[in-house]
This record gives structure tokens, C-alpha cells and sequence, in this order.
């Protein structure tokens, strides 16, 4: 009686096991049942490290079906982003034409309007300038801090404070009119964000609003107090101790430098320093 458990695998079905791998061991059959294994249909007996097994079903010629290759997932399609609208453009115009023939009103009413740099952002207010407009003195501040940019005016808190009392040391106010006032103004018609430095550029696109303001007050004498002023109207960058004692020029207008009231605040000894520079822009007035 023939061994159920036997059955012989063809070239082509040993063939198509090598292709995949699968080792098969078949024992020898013995010389008298040769005759018999053709109608034998058992399956047959694999390499215990094979995955694939021959059902015992499987008519003779059959090869045996592959085990199905595990693929990896297709990424989940990207979801579609919408795409940002595009910011209206507030910077980079031009300055207005003609800036160098407008009068006060038409000045002042440019400036709150400019944007011809990045500045006009943060802008609250432009601090345009308080005083008499047709004073002897004519004050330029460094650019701004937070609440000028809110009062809309130059020098605000201890340092407003500082100047008045150091105009009336020199006999002015900033209230009065013909000889003992002042016209006060900044460098930078807008504040500066945080705590930055203003840029040269920056200090460049105002230049042209305050050397209006000079042609219309007609000062005798200009005070220039802080480095950032100094290089906006001086357009110097040496260090404003090198630059005091002097008196200068802008427009023809004689120039006097000294410290701003802020730095005073943080170094006092430097206000007896800022007392010479004021009794020299006196002597400058007074010829």
C-alpha cells in the first residue's frame, strides 16, 4: 500500500518552489511503488523554514500559490492649504512732491500721512513739533520713545522736564513767542519700534521734513542734542563728544551740539557740559 502522505512535484511545480525559495525534501520511494505515485495526491513534506505549503488538494501540475508581499501604505495625500491673501503694501511711496515749498499746514498734514518707510507702521501719532514757529532757537531731539509716540510731541516725562529747565536757564519757554521762544522737533517723525537704533535710511527719508521746518522757522541758532540727531543734520558720525565746543552749519543756520536730556538723566555729571554747550548757542543768538 502506498504512503498517503506522499506526493511528486513535477519540474516545472520544483522549478517554481526554487524561484520562491521554498526547499523541498521528498525521501526516497521505494523501487515498487514507483508505479503508483503518479495516482498519489497527498501533500507534500517542506523545509520547516518555508512559508509556503502545497495544499493537499491541488491537482497534480498545479503550482502553488504565493504567499501575498505586504506593501506599504500609500501616504495620505497632503491636504490642499489655502493660500494666504497678500498684504496691502503701506511702505516704500515716495515723499511727497514739493515738500521743500509747502507751508505749515500742508507740511505738517504730509507727515501724518507719510509712508515712505517701514516707520509709518507703529506709527500713533507723528510727533511733528511744538513751539513758536518763528522763534530765534530751534531744538532737534533724537527720535522718539513710546509715549512721544502717543502725545505726538517731542522730549515727554523727566526729560521734557530736563529741557524746560534748561531753556530757562537761557531765558526761554517753549509757550513763548518772539525772543524768548523755541521751536522743538525730532529727527524721526515716527516712533522707532522696541528699543532699536534708527537706520541711516530711516534718518535720510526725514531729513527733507526737517530741513522744511528749518527753512519755514528761520532760527538763529539750531541745538542738536543726542548722535542720532547730530547725524541727521550734521550727517556725521563722529562721536558727539568730539563734535561739542564747536559751532556748526546747516542750511547756513550756525549749529551747536550737546547731550540729550535722557542721557543727562543717566550720567549728571555731563550737565555741566550741557551748560557750556547752551551759553554758546546763546553767543551764537546774541552775535
Amino acid at each position: 500500500m502506498s504512503d498517503p502522505t506522499r506526493f511528486d512535484l513535477d519540474d516545472r511545480q520544483r522549478a517554481m518552489l526554487a524561484e520562491m525559495g521554498v526547499r523541498v525534501w521528498w525521501p526516497q520511494r521505494p523501487a515498487d511503488e514507483q508505479p503508483h505515485a503518479q495516482a498519489q495526491t497527498p501533500a507534500p513534506v517542506l523545509a520547516a523554514s518555508s512559508d509556503v505549503a502545497l495544499p493537499a488538494s491541488a491537482p497534480a501540475g498545479l503550482a502553488p500559490a504565493a504567499s501575498p508581499v505586504s506593501r506599504p501604505a500609500a501616504p495620505a495625500p497632503t491636504p490642499a492649504v489655502a493660500p494666504m491673501p497678500v498684504p496691502e503694501v503701506l511702505v516704500g511711496k515716495p515723499l511727497a512732491e514739493g515738500v521743500d515749498q509747502m507751508d505749515w499746514t500742508a507740511l505738517e498734514a504730509t507727515v501724518a500721512a507719510c509712508r515712505a518707510c517701514d516707520l509709518c507702521t507703529n506709527r500713533q501719532q507723528a510727533v511733528f513739533g511744538v513751539g513758536d514757529v518763528q522763534a530765534d532757537w530751534l531744538v532737534v531731539g533724537d527720535p522718539q520713545v513710546e509715549a512721544e509716540g502717543q502725545l505726538g510731541e517731542p522730549f515727554v516725562g523727566q526729560a521734557k522736564q530736563l529741557l524746560d529747565n534748561m531753556l530757562k536757564a537761557v531765558g526761554l519757554s517753549r509757550e513763548a513767542k518772539g525772543e524768548g521762544g523755541v521751536y522743538i522737533t525730532s529727527s524721526l517723525k515716527c516712533r522707532l519700534p522696541g528699543s532699536r537704533n534708527p537706520s541711516p535710511q530711516e534718518l535720510a527719508t526725514c531729513e527733507p521734513y526737517l530741513a522744511r521746518q528749518v527753512a519755514l522757522v528761520k532760527p538763529k541758532v539750531i541745538v542738536v542734542m543726542g548722535r542720532f540727531s547730530i547725524q541727521s543734520v550734521l550727517q556725521s558720525t563722529e562721536p558727539l563728544g568730539k563734535l561739542r565746543g564747536q559751532v556748526h552749519s546747516y542750511q547756513g543756520v550756525p549749529v551747536v551740539v550737546t547731550y540729550h536730556p535722557d542721557s543727562l538723566l543717566r550720567n549728571l555729571p555731563d550737565k555741566a557740559k550741557a551748560w557750556a554747550d547752551l551759553v554758546l548757542a546763546l553767543k551764537t543768538v546774541q552775535g
